[in-house]
């Protein structure tokens, strides 16, 4: 479950929190910032690769959420919503605690996040070999992950075994940062598509070049991709390269789960047969859309709007 709430710098000073990064911390940490908050917090599901499917679902794709709560009330919750959204909860559960994030909105939109993994972190490899990947075409898996290297191992040969392509979204520069050794090795050997932003991409690349960054990625996998912000984003398959313009005039409201929608329309138009010019314009409205309300849920008009490209 996301946690959301404006608050300021000095709010992120206080709690020692990585401006546009995030951090892992347990439940009492997160109750305890929240005494100190300056604002009602907002409390809705989420978590990364859950918002992506929840947008393919909307998108009126074939979608599933494989994960674990808790089986208490914020447990039951979760599955709702996700029923209601169009996925299937291909969910186990836990008598832990269902996992959340507290994510801080400043006012120049950025957001910053401390995870508790709750009832998450148990998901255990051999869990994910009774089919929950069968039939996927894809299987989206969140960088946050790679801090699990058993689990995010296991789910890669899993979506491997069951023949679907694997789509990896680096997450936060300091999951790239932690984890640099392990992910070259996954993306060498498992993953179909990477997706980054621009720090995701300078972390991983070492260059401040785009370009050489978005080329760098593409050697290690089929599809890459370079988000960034209000410039757009850049796609690279086979040697060739297209930039696609982002919407709007570049203001957000709150850019939580501004990447996770992007890869929503991208891997629907993906699946569905698109030209990655297409998917990446389908990829950039959805971006562009969850950016324009509070939460990484997009309202019904938004979802019309994004309908009339497809």
């Amino acid at each position: 479950m996301d946690i959301l709430t404006h608050e300021d710098d000095a709010f992120l000073d206080q709690t020692g929190a990585v401006k546009g990064g995030m951090r892992y911390v347990d439940r009492k940490f997160i109750d305890t910032a929240l005494t100190r908050a300056s604002s009602n917090p907002k409390i809705v599901p989420g978590g990364s690769a859950c918002n992506t499917v929840v947008g393919v679902g909307r998108l009126g794709g074939t979608a599933r959420f494989v994960g674990k709560c808790g089986n208490g009330k914020w447990g039951n919750m979760f599955c709702e919503d996700l029923i209601r959204q169009n996925v299937e909860p291909a969910v186990l559960r836990s008598n832990s605690p269902t996992g959340r994030v507290l994510s801080i909105i400043t006012p120049d939109a950025q957001r910053s996040m401390f995870t508790f993994l709750g009832a998450s972190a148990e998901t255990r490899p051999e869990e994910l070999d009774n089919g929950c990947f069968d039939g996927a075409a894809v299987v989206h898996v969140e960088g946050y992950l790679l801090f699990n290297p058993e689990l995010i191992t296991g789910t890669l040969q899993a979506a491997k075994a069951a023949g679907a392509l694997v789509s990896l979204d680096l997450a936060s520069f300091t999951v790239v940062e932690e984890s640099r050794e392990l992910l070259n090795q996954f993306m060498e050997k498992y993953v179909d598509i990477v997706m980054a932003n621009e720090d995701e991409a300078r972390a991983f690349s070492g260059s401040n070049s785009e370009q050489e960054a978005l080329q760098i990625l593409a050697e290690k996998t089929d599809i890459a991709v370079v988000k960034v912000g209000h410039r757009g984003s850049y796609i690279a398959r086979g040697g060739k390269t297209w930039k696609v313009k982002a919407l709007g005039d570049g203001r957000a409201v709150d850019t939580t789960g501004a990447g996770d929608l992007w890869a929503s329309g991208f891997l629907f138009g993906l699946v569905n047969g698109y030209p990655l010019d297409r998917c990446g314009a389908i990829a950039s409205a959805c971006g562009y859309e969850v950016c324009q309300v509070i939460g990484a849920s997009i309202p019904p008009d938004g979802w019309d709007r994004i309908r009339k490209l497809l």
